[in-house]
């Protein structure tokens, strides 16, 4: 079973400045998908984006803390486990070459789950495995993507 999504990207350059070489051009595009609000989106501050926006990275990492979740709450709800709360401060670590090429090293993802089974903590705790080997942002990637996980129950 394939399933097929699409984006349409836009981006305008600043017909105000001189195009001369070596340029640094503006970075600010859109994204829209159809059916959903337009993505403003920029390169991260330390590319020379505009900070206020969303930037591929951050992107990125939003991606892989949700599809986890997502995975998460599907394999508990098989496993019989009522998820309560689920909470996570993710990060990713992007190394950059001299070259200017780069990619993300790894990403660590800290999610912090309450449960109302006591009894389930230690199942509650081994299913973000089995979740990672579901989800499908995980499996996209090319780096690890590490899991340090906490759960109670309520």
């Amino acid at each position: 079973m394939k399933h097929l999504f699409k984006a349409e990207l836009n981006w305008t350059s600043n017909k105000n400045q001189e195009v001369t070489v070596g340029k640094v051009y503006n970075k600010t595009h859109q994204i829209k998908i159809e059916g959903k609000p337009v993505l403003d989106i920029s390169a991260a501050k330390a590319f020379k984006g505009d900070p206020e926006l969303y930037n591929p990275e951050d992107l990125l990492l939003s991606s892989l803390v949700s599809c986890h979740m997502m995975s998460y709450l599907y394999v508990c709800s098989q496993n019989g486990i009522e998820v309560l709360e689920y909470s996570d401060n993710a990060e990713a670590t992007l190394k950059v070459n001299p070259d200017g090429s780069g990619r993300f090293v790894e990403v660590k993802l800290f999610p912090k789950v309450k449960i109302a089974n006591s009894d389930k903590i230690k199942l509650a705790l081994e299913l973000h495995q089995k979740a990672n080997q579901l989800c499908f942002i995980a499996n996209s990637c090319n780096f690890p993507v590490l899991h340090y996980a906490v759960c109670e129950a309520v």
